[in-house]
C-alpha cells in the first residue's frame, strides 16, 4: 500500500520547487498521494518549521511520510536524515526541524540519507530537496524500509524548548509565531478548558507542573498592554478589540477580533508574555 507523503517547506507558490519534487517523486512512486501543510514557511525559518509541523502532525493518518524541507544549510556538513516513529516517517534535514514533533514520540530509528541507490543520480548542492529529500520520501511511501536509505545514527540537532516557567501566581512564556491572520501564538500552553470558567495548563514545554485557573481571574501581559481573562471565541470582543484565548493548538494566544493582534501589539517572535493570576485563581 502507497503511503501518503506530507510537504512542508519554504519555497512558496510562486516557483517550480514543489512541483518538481512532486514530478520527482511520482516518477519513483507513480501512486503516491500528496498533502500540502504549507509552502509559506519564512524562509529559513526552521523554528517556525518545527512548530508548525509539531501542530500538525497529529490531525494525519498513521502511515503518512512527512517530507520537511526548510533548509538554510543545504551543502553543508548537516546531514539529510529520515526517522521512522511507530505511526509516522520523517523526511528532511538534521537541523532541528524535527526536533519539538519528535519530543513525544517514540523513535524507533534514524538513519542518514547516505545511499546514492535513493537519490537522484546527480545531486545538486542546492536543491536537495529533489534531490536527496524527495526521493526518498518516495521509496519510503513505495515500501522501502528505512535501513535501506542509509547508516544509522542516535543524536539529532535539536532546538531548546521555548520559554515556559510556572510560578505560584504567574506562567511566563514567550511569543512563538504568529500566523497568517496576525494572531500571536505563546508558549504557554497546552491548554484546554476543563469547566465553563476553569482552564487546565498541561505543559508542553518546560515545566512539568500542571495547573489550573479561572480563566476570567488572570491578566495577560505583553509589553505595555494588560489584557483582562482568557475568553473562549473571538466573538467574545468587539470588532478591533485585542483579546486573549486558547486557539485550535491549544496554546494561548492574543489576537484581535477582525484584525491583526501582532500588529495592534507590536509584537514579535521572542516577545516575553506572562500570565498573571488573582485572587488565588491557580490551583495544581
Amino acid at each position: 500500500m502507497s503511503r501518503t507523503i506530507a510537504l512542508l517547506t519554504d519555497f512558496g507558490v510562486t516557483d517550480s520547487y514543489v512541483g518538481v519534487m512532486k514530478g520527482v517523486m511520482r516518477r519513483i512512486n507513480p501512486t503516491a498521494g500528496f498533502i500540502d501543510i504549507t509552502h509559506l514557511i519564512e524562509p529559513q525559518n526552521v523554528r517556525a518549521a518545527a512548530l508548525t509541523l509539531m501542530g500538525a502532525v497529529p490531525y494525519f493518518p498513521a502511515g503518512t511520510v512527512f517530507l520537511v524541507v526548510v533548509d538554510p544549510g543545504v551543502g553543508t556538513a548537516r546531514q539529510p536524515i529520515a526517522v521512522e516513529t511507530p505511526d509516522y516517517m520523517f523526511v528532511g534535514p538534521d537541523n532541528g526541524v524535527l526536533s519539538y514533533v519528535l519530543q513525544s514520540m517514540d523513535v524507533r530509528r534514524t538513519v542518514t540519507l547516505s545511499n546514492a541507490e535513493f537519490q537522484l543520480p546527480v545531486v545538486s548542492q542546492t536543491f536537495h530537496g529533489r534531490d536527496i529529500f524527495a526521493p526518498a520520501a518516495a521509496h519510503l511511501s513505495a515500501g522501502v524500509t528505512l535501513p535501506s536509505l542509509g547508516e544509522a545514527i542516535s543524536v539529532l540537532q535539536t532546538f531548546p524548548a521555548p520559554r515556559l516557567v510556572v510560578d505560584d501566581d504567574v506562567i511566563e512564556g514567550e511569543v512563538i509565531y504568529i500566523d497568517h491572520f496576525g494572531n500571536v501564538v505563546t508558549s504557554i500552553g497546552q491548554c484546554r478548558w476543563v469547566e465553563s470558567d476553569r482552564l487546565c495548563l498541561e505543559p508542553r514545554f518546560g515545566s512539568q507542573k500542571a495547573v489550573s485557573f479561572m480563566a476570567g481571574q488572570v491578566t495577560v501581559q505583553l509589553g505595555d498592554a494588560p489584557v483582562q481573562g482568557v475568553a473562549r471565541t473571538y466573538g467574545a470582543v468587539e470588532p478591533g478589540q485585542v483579546l486573549a484565548l486558547i486557539g485550535s493548538g491549544g496554546f494561548l494566544e492574543l489576537a484581535v477580533n477582525q484584525g491583526s493582534g501582532a500588529e495592534k501589539l507590536d509584537a514579535r517572535i521572542g516577545d516575553r508574555i506572562e500570565l498573571r493570576m488573582q485572587d488565588a485563581a491557580i490551583s495544581d
